[in-house]
């Protein structure tokens, strides 16, 4: 592992697979580390294929730094990969990421299209339940709680992983960070993302306008979301599907309920949530390999 200061932050990245091999990035969903459960194993089948992944803990998961800034934490990831990216001098690499990670990918390649030459995202939030749901499990609870009880507040209340007690715990600097931040600036940040998630007609996913998505202009590979995964709803991966002009959308590689029957298992202790994401490895990587008349 290795730290690179972006924004004033230190950010935990790694990379895995060849040094020749072509540049792809790997970003898991939520506020999770690239050594959550799910996303190694898939970062290694890329490397066996020839790959060489960059694998990342964004501003406010795993060991990196805490930062709060930016539109909405997307956008700040966002940023973060952009600026990480120009510092290594990878030149333009493959982009690809699930659940948050998908919309974290969206994102950075509509900001930085110069660094970007493909992208793959699956398991995209969007609709009302699966944006309302994030609201209440990042940005809610903390609003709640920073309002009652001050930052210190905040540094001790539980949560899924990726809480801010589990980012201090990581990264013991954080905790001064937090500190710093101070329950102000830590308010105001909350309540400018919280809009992100409030369901609007011209957003198909929270905090980015569908006219935004006129800057994606590469090959694009959209896994359709699962028949009853509310969480990430079949109908936005249709929506993402028809606003990237040179996107291909394609049958999820696992059965419809995959993402339901990985929270039971999580929840009962017998595997997690990302556990699913290798069954995509051998597609993903048939479309990092494609040429352009392929395309």
């Amino acid at each position: 592992m290795a730290e690179i200061e972006i924004n004033g932050g230190q950010v935990v990245y790694e990379f895995v697979g060849p040094e020749d091999g072509e540049v792809v990035v790997l970003t898991p969903g939520g506020r999770f580390s690239k050594d959550f459960p799910g996303v190694r194993p898939l970062a290694e089948a890329f490397a066996a294929g020839g790959k060489r992944v960059l694998l990342w803990d964004r501003p406010n998961c795993g060991a990196s730094d805490i930062q709060l800034y930016g539109k909405t934490e997307s956008h700040m990831r966002a940023e973060t990969l952009g600026l990480m990216l120009q510092k290594l001098e990878t030149g333009p690499v493959v982009v690809t990421g699930g659940s948050g990670g998908a919309r974290d990918s969206i994102v950075f390649t509509m900001m930085y299209p110069e660094l970007a030459k493909r992208l793959a995202v699956w398991s995209i939030v969007g609709g009302t339940f699966s944006s309302m749901s994030l609201a209440a499990v990042y940005v809610l609870s903390e609003l709640r709680t920073v309002r009652a009880a001050g930052i210190e507040g905040v540094m001790t209340m539980p949560g899924l992983a990726g809480s801010w007690a589990d980012l201090i715990e990581a990264n013991p600097r954080n905790k001064e960070r937090m500190l710093d931040i101070g329950a102000a600036e830590f308010e105001r940040v909350m309540t400018r993302w919280l809009d992100a998630y409030v369901p609007k007609p011209n957003e198909s996913i929270p905090g980015v306008a569908d006219w935004e998505f006129e800057a994606i202009d590469i090959p694009t590979l959209i896994i359709r979301g699962g028949e009853k995964d509310y969480d990430h709803p079949k109908r936005t991966s249709f929506e993402v599907h028809a606003l990237i002009k040179n996107s291909r959308l394609i049958e999820p590689p696992w059965p419809e309920d995959a993402w339901e029957r990985a929270s039971e298992a999580r929840n009962e202790g017998r595997g997690n949530i990302f556990d699913p994401w290798i069954q995509a490895a051998p597609v993903l990587l048939d479309f990092m390999n494609e040429t352009e008349s392929d395309s």
